[in-house]
């Protein structure tokens, strides 16, 4: 019972977080299973696999929602999301793919990279406008398979990589936030696809909760909470100041990166 109350509160605060700082819900979601399965003694050599394949199930879940929250008010741009599509997933399944071929070390390594760029990316302003070239069709598959390939390997939605770019694409920023929330969807399916079918058999494992390298327990457990939070971080954006808060969890971001390297 104690591991469902966990994984609820992992829901929980990376809900809020998601919603109140509009970051995807990785950069919480894996360094806490991280923490988790250590005390859980999973094999240590798939510890950081596990948790990245996990993320990436719950984001399947979750991007749906933030797309429907999206289209509603109708900030998805979805011919350049169908455009986007092909090679988010190509890139996705190569990521999960090459993933499971790094050892552990590699791939900690490879996440926290990404979360140091993330945090100081954090005090940068923002992107200038550059051109509506970048949405040329060869520019932008090599742009889809590249970040589909770094979301995989690291556990996140796109989102982090996806909104710069389509500022800089001269998209409106609601309609890149939107887009990227959509684009979430094709990378997490195809990640998670790759991670059941490249990762090891749940028999190596030895527990009943794993198939491929992802936890069922843990990412019920997570989406059961991170649905609800990231409507209420959402709210609270109105009320709290969102810049300060996002500068005080990339300080949190530096000290995972540093912990994690």
């Amino acid at each position: 019972m104690i591991d469902w109350l966990i994984y609820a509160v992992i829901g929980a605060f990376t809900g809020l977080f998601s919603g109140l700082l509009g970051l995807g819900g990785g950069l919480i979601v894996v360094p806490s299973l991280m923490a988790i399965f250590t005390l859980q003694a999973l094999p240590e050599s798939q510890l950081m696999h596990i948790a990245v394949g996990t993320s990436l199930m719950t984001i399947t879940i979750t991007s749906l929602s933030s797309s429907y929250a999206h289209h509603k008010h109708q900030h998805i741009n979805w011919s350049l999301f169908i455009r986007l599509v092909p090679s988010l997933l190509i890139g996705g399944l190569l990521g999960a793919y090459f993933a499971t071929l790094f050892s552990r070390s590699v791939l900690q390594l490879c996440f926290a990279l990404y979360v140091f760029v993330v945090a100081i990316r954090m005090w940068l302003p923002l992107l200038p406008s550059g051109s509506s070239q970048l949405l040329n069709k060869k520019i932008l598959s090599v742009f889809g398979l590249v970040t589909g390939a770094i979301s995989a390997i690291v556990g996140i939605g796109g989102g982090t990589l996806i909104v710069p770019y389509l500022i800089m694409a001269k998209q409106s920023m609601q309609n890149a936030i939107g887009t990227s929330a959509a684009c979430g969807f094709p990378i997490a399916v195809a990640a998670v696809i790759g991670f059941i079918v490249f990762g090891p058999a749940e028999q190596e494992l030895n527990n009943p909760w794993l198939v491929g390298q992802i936890h069922w327990q843990a990412f019920l457990g997570i989406i059961s909470t991170s649905i609800v939070f990231s409507i209420l971080g959402a709210q609270l954006t109105k009320t709290l100041a969102v810049k300060v808060l996002k500068r005080v969890f990339s300080i949190v971001l530096f000290a995972v990166a540093l912990y994690l390297i």
